[in-house]
């Protein structure tokens, strides 16, 4: 049975930053698939991908709920619940 989550209350309309990883963009290295930061619009890279950057991302900012950025996918997780949404 999936978990609940209890951070709902922190995801925001954003604007994703960009249509890359921020950081891979950064260093020239390449990702997988792209996550968006519900809480701010960071992209990052998914944990398929070297960098693992949007769980960098969380571990820095604490901010929980991440979304797909390709588009048709509809789908949420949460990192403090380990549950999707």
């Amino acid at each position: 049975m999936a978990a609940t989550c209890t951070h709902l209350d922190q995801v925001r309309k954003v604007t994703p930053s960009g249509q890359g990883c921020e950081e891979c963009l950064k260093t020239g290295d390449q990702w997988v698939a792209l996550r968006v930061c519900q809480s701010c619009g960071h992209v990052g890279c998914c944990d398929s991908s070297k960098g693992r950057h949007a769980t960098g991302h969380f571990q820095l900012t604490a901010h929980p709920i991440i979304e797909p950025l390709e588009s048709g996918k509809k789908w949420r997780w949460c990192y403090i619940d380990q549950t999707y949404l």
